[in-house]
């Protein structure tokens, strides 16, 4: 008997030792009564990417390797400067100063040199850009000819170096939309075509007019899986003003008229009367057109070829870079790019 009891009593403990909760047991907050129960809402899934539209392209500069072309501005139908001719052996005298004044007469004004600028190379090095800058040169194909450096973006936007007509040519070149284009979408360049600055000190400005558009035109695919973006550009900027008088300095008075003719003191009278009337200053004006038309490869990221027509008019003003007259501008690209000129890079 006392070994059932006791056996009995192990098991209870045991039993009871088993179901006991543990202490640190976190018990739900209990509903309270009426509530509605709502369900848990759901997780937001990511937003995704917008679609990207099929019928536009991103045009960027793809610079992984040095890439040059050649920058030609020279008068419409300009014919390629022709090869020196040989030296001619020993002749008379006479000879000689008639072949000297034909050579003097064949030699081109400054206007026509102006005009006809010396074909210069416009190098972009492909290198690691330094903090979104890419490195490029415009560097004259002669050896004495200054390089000059700047950096731009990956779109072609200048950052820094160059300035005046230089920056310009560059900006046409070289400079893209910030945005994903298509057919039809048109976008600004930041050019300068008439530098106020530049104008004569004591200019009057009265009016400019501006209008700077490039326009994507077609996206054409090729065979070889290339596709081409033909862009149209249509750059004005014109400016008018009037150049004030400077001031004149008082002469000395002098008593000679006393003895003089009184017809003479009558038209001397006349004449300062008509200095003292206020007269009309004479407006000058200035005006730079661009029209050109580039295809550019949306895959290899450059141009397959650039040409643009730029006319400058002036009344009365000088542009500085931008003679009075019509040029043409052309961009083709040079492959592969002359070991000379890398040479010569590489030492600036």
């Amino acid at each position: 008997m006392n070994r059932r009891l006791v056996g009995l009593l192990a098991a209870f403990c045991l039993l009871s030792a088993c179901t006991e909760e543990p202490v640190d047991k976190i018990e739900p907050i209990a509903r309270p009564r009426g509530e509605p129960i709502t369900a848990a809402p759901p997780a937001q899934a990511p937003t995704p990417p917008a679609p990207v539209d099929p019928s536009k392209v991103l045009l960027r500069w793809k610079l992984d390797a040095p890439t040059a072309f050649q920058l030609t501005l020279s008068a419409p139908g300009a014919a390629p400067s022709a090869a020196p001719e040989p030296t001619p052996p020993a002749a008379s005298k006479k000879k000689t100063r008639v072949k000297k004044s034909r050579k003097r007469a064949a030699s081109p004004t400054p206007e026509e040199s102006a005009s006809a600028q010396s074909v210069t190379f416009f190098l972009l090095r492909g290198s690691t850009p330094t903090e979104g800058a890419l490195p490029f040169a415009l560097i004259p194909e002669t050896p004495a000819g200054e390089t000059q450096q700047g950096t731009m973006s990956e779109r072609g936007f200048v950052l820094e170096g160059l300035s005046g007509a230089a920056r310009n040519l560059a900006v046409m070149v070289l400079e893209l939309p910030a945005d994903p284009v298509g057919p039809g979408t048109a976008w600004p360049l930041t050019t300068d075509l008439v530098n106020v600055s530049d104008l004569p000190s004591g200019f009057r400005l009265k009016d400019t007019r501006q209008k700077s558009e490039v326009k994507l035109t077609a996206l054409t695919p090729t065979a070889e899986g290339e596709q081409v973006a033909t862009l149209e550009y249509e750059l004005f900027e014109s400016v008018s003003g009037q150049q004030g008088r400077t001031k004149r300095t008082k002469r000395g008075h002098s008593h000679e008229h006393e003895n003089t003719p009184v017809s003479v003191k009558k038209s001397a009278r006349g004449r300062s009367a008509a200095a003292k009337a206020p007269e009309s200053l004479p407006t000058f004006s200035a005006e730079v057109r661009v029209i050109g038309r580039g295809e550019f490869l949306v895959k290899a990221g450059r141009w397959r070829s650039w040409e643009a027509t730029i006319t400058t008019r002036t009344d009365g003003l000088t542009l500085p870079g931008m003679p009075a007259g019509e040029r043409v501008l052309r961009l083709t690209p040079v492959e592969p790019v002359p070991a000379e000129l890398l040479q010569r890079q590489a030492k600036k």
